[in-house]
């Protein structure tokens, strides 16, 4: 985390940078799960990630992020379970340009960043397969990410050979951005017991193969 940090602006000013979200819902050894909620024309401040990250839409807004070193801002319209990856990136900040409220999830790769110890891929070409019965919608940079819409009673099961997960709610058990995490090697069985229906994203760190993969 960089709050505090300061940093010199293009014109030789002093910046003192921001967090890169509002409020840690979870934080291990791995990822670090931010909640960011930004009002139109609020603004999240100059901040700086170091770990590479996903972003997970839950209520889209118009945005554009601007950059300390000068470069065109980025506009950005994202769609309510959608994910995007990103490498750690330069000084920026965010901004609701729209007028409704934006709010994401942000999850910190810190495999991947500052806890960083070497090749995670266990120096194989071995692959983690997807889980039957669930659709993919995101398959990039060692992440792949499913959409799970369970009916009340619905259960989906996971294997054992499972890399670490989390598992985020867009609507259905609890307010929607709940966020849990469940490492690997365990045998899992997602049911859903409320009256409506489930929706979220199941998060997988298939870039990390070592441990999915263990005999």
């Amino acid at each position: 985390m960089t709050a505090g940090q300061i940093v010199i602006g293009p014109h030789g000013e002093k910046i003192t940078l921001g967090e890169i979200g509002q409020t840690v819902l979870l934080d291990n050894e791995r990822i670090r799960v931010w909640e960011v909620a930004l009002e139109p024309g609020e603004t999240q401040p100059w901040h700086l990630h170091h770990n590479p990250y996903l972003v997970l839409c839950l209520a889209s807004s118009p945005c554009h992020m601007d950059w300390l070193d000068g470069d065109p801002a980025r506009h950005i319209v994202e769609t309510v379970g959608g994910v995007v990856y990103r490498p750690p990136s330069p000084v920026h900040m965010l901004t609701n340009d729209g007028d409704r409220v934006y709010r994401n999830r942000l999850v910190e790769l810190k495999d991947l960043g500052e806890e960083a110890v070497g090749d995670l891929s266990g120096g194989g070409p071995r692959e983690v397969g997807a889980v039957p019965g669930l659709p993919v919608v995101f398959d990039e940079d060692g992440i792949r990410v499913y959409e799970v819409e369970l009916g009340p009673g619905d259960t989906v099961s996971l294997p054992t050979d499972r890399p670490p997960y989390l598992l985020i709610t867009l609507a259905g058990d609890g307010p929607d951005g709940d966020v849990s995490y469940h490492p690997a090697g365990a045998a899992a069985t997602l049911t859903h017991t409320g009256p409506d229906a489930f929706v979220g994203r199941l998060i997988e760190l298939t870039y990390l193969k070592e441990i999915a993969c263990r005999p």
